[in-house]
């Protein structure tokens, strides 16, 4: 197969077009196109009004050799690489010992899918509940039912990223495309084909809760134990070598093996693993608040007279402006036609986050404007610092929102001009259980609030419409990524505890959906390869 990049063809082009393209491209006749498949598609709307589909395709021909042979030169023209998944390692026909997973977001589903696939029987504990249970419980909580500290947006199955927009993109480097065993997987468990070409693929909320199942499902059949409802609660460590588990029933589980992928969230958890002499580091995150503007808006912006077309589907941004203050403001997970959500894991707290459907059609488009915060400049002294920074953030936002898990919230141009909202412009807050409307620079840093209140106008000069005073802010947004890495070494296990295997988002090792996905697979080669005793080396 040949892959060929950057073939550009207008947004509305026929059938026929693709075909003739790619013979135009190779010089060749017609008859000598065996087949083509589609590996990525995208748009360059730069030019509103001739907006262009930009494809990757891979292609079967005739003469192949003699082909990219005329092409050598052509950064376009390339064999298409095998982006198939090959296990590295297969269990024993007896095991010694069951491999652990903490966790069950999508690092730990993946690795413990892939453990299982591997044959090693993995035993998966989650804190939270099962994914429906813990659907029923998130959306009891936004409709101003009690917190379940344990059963909410952060914890249970399928983790943070089941409400979220389910975002199936990353920037993190795949030379061993693990990315595309992510994919193929979320298909199998039915994820719609196109999010193995899209640009930018997503699910959304409710088609993750259904491929959440069915990958547990396989996992079990595979031979994989899942507990759900149960916590770490401490860890056994001898000799800097882990030995077992701790579980919040009381029972004591012995591995040598235990993959650590507890989310973002998990500060009990991190506190704990401190206590027990685990090397942690702080590490930057960002805070800010959620802004919603109307969809349609940011369709006409991006997208001009093609707004609304299906291909494009509902538009999304991406913003970053350096301050005079030497800070970052930039956008984050960005949500088309979506929700603001609570997303608090701890009473007397607020956080929000960003949701939408596989549909996106809800009025509002909303991001997240944060700025990036560093452990040397803003929370010194300890490694689990940022945590408590996180909670007083979130506390002073469950003060201000009116003490009830409502959050506050202001109009744009309120909080551009430094005065209190008293009443809603025509952007209807899509947060609930409800907003309060207040000032919001009394929940956040001075220096986080002159940072966007200065990014904001000039995010307006990219986006006609960003800055409109009746836009809304809502906070806090505390949860961009852990405050905290656990630092592990060539062989993915802690530089300072044998057997335990820091992972994902929770850790510090990924951000999003895909690249946990990934970072999943990894400990799980690195953990089959040391149970079958291949060493680290065989990591390369």
């Amino acid at each position: 197969m040949i892959r060929l990049t950057e073939i550009k063809l207008p947004l509305n082009h026929d059938e026929a077009a693709l075909p003739a393209a790619i013979v135009s491209k190779l010089g060749i006749l017609p008859a000598q196109l065996k087949s083509f498949s589609m590996f990525k598609r995208g748009y360059d709307a730069r030019k509103k009004t001739d907006i262009q589909l930009i494809y990757t395709l891979d292609v079967e021909v005739e003469q192949e050799a003699k082909l990219l042979q005329k092409f050598a030169k052509d950064p376009h023209v390339k064999p298409s690489p095998d982006t198939s998944y090959k296990f590295v390692a297969k269990a024993p026909a007896v095991l010694n010992e069951r491999p652990v997973v903490v966790g069950l977001g999508p690092c730990g589903l993946f690795a413990g899918l892939l453990l299982a696939q591997m044959g090693f029987k993995p035993i998966i504990l989650e804190r939270g509940k099962e994914v429906r249970e813990r659907t029923k419980d998130t959306f009891g909580f936004w409709r101003k039912k009690p917190l379940n500290t344990e059963s909410n947006v952060q914890f249970g199955e399928g983790g943070a990223g089941t409400f979220s927009d389910g975002k199936l993109y990353s920037q993190v480097k795949d030379p061993k495309h693990y990315g595309r065993k992510v994919l193929t997987e979320f298909v199998e468990a039915g994820a719609p084909d196109e999010i193995m070409y899209v640009s930018k693929p997503h699910i959304g909320t409710f088609k993750l809760v259904t491929m959440v199942e069915k990958m547990r499902a396989r996992i079990i059949e595979l031979g994989g134990e899942i507990r759900f409802s149960t916590r770490v609660d401490d860890v056994l460590i001898e000799d800097g070598q882990l030995t077992g588990l701790k579980l919040s029933n009381g029972e004591t589980l012995h591995s040598k093996h235990v993959v650590l992928a507890v989310g973002h969230s998990a500060r009990d958890t991190f506190e704990m693993l401190f206590k027990r002499g685990v090397y942690i580091e702080a590490k930057p995150f960002s805070v800010g608040f959620r802004i919603e503007h109307k969809q349609s808006m940011i369709d006409e912006c991006r997208f001009g007279p093609n707004a609304g077309n299906p291909i494009l589907g509902a538009a999304d941004y991406k913003l970053v402006h350096h301050c005079d203050n030497g800070r970052t403001v930039y956008s984050f997970c960005m949500c088309p036609g979506g929700t603001v959500v609570a997303a608090a894991s701890e009473e007397g707290r607020v956080v929000t986050n960003g949701m939408s459907q596989y549909s996106r059609n809800e009025r509002n488009a909303n991001s997240a404007i944060v700025v990036g915060i560093d452990p040397e400049r803003d929370y010194p002294g300890h490694p689990l610092a940022g945590i408590e920074l996180q909670r007083k953030l979130e506390a002073q936002a469950f003060e201000l929102g009116g003490r009830n898990y409502d959050a506050p919230a202001q109009l744009i141009g309120d909080f551009l001009a430094g005065k209190a909202s008293a009443e809603l412009g025509d952007v209807e807050p899509s947060y609930t259980p409800g907003v309060k409307l207040t000032d919001l620079s009394r929940v956040l840093p001075d220096y986080v609030i002159a940072a966007i209140r200065e990014a904001i106008p000039a995010f307006d000069k990219q986006i006609k419409g960003f800055a409109r005073p009746e836009g809304l802010l809502t906070g806090v947004e505390t949860r961009t990524s852990s405050p905290i890495c656990i630092k592990r070494g060539a062989d993915f296990q802690s530089i300072n505890i044998k057997g335990l295997y820091p992972a994902g988002e929770g850790a510090g090792y990924a951000g999003g959906i895909l690249s946990a996905g990934i970072d999943g697979i990894k400990v799980a080669e690195a953990v089959a390869l040391s149970m079958t005793q291949q060493g680290s080396e065989a990591l390369v």
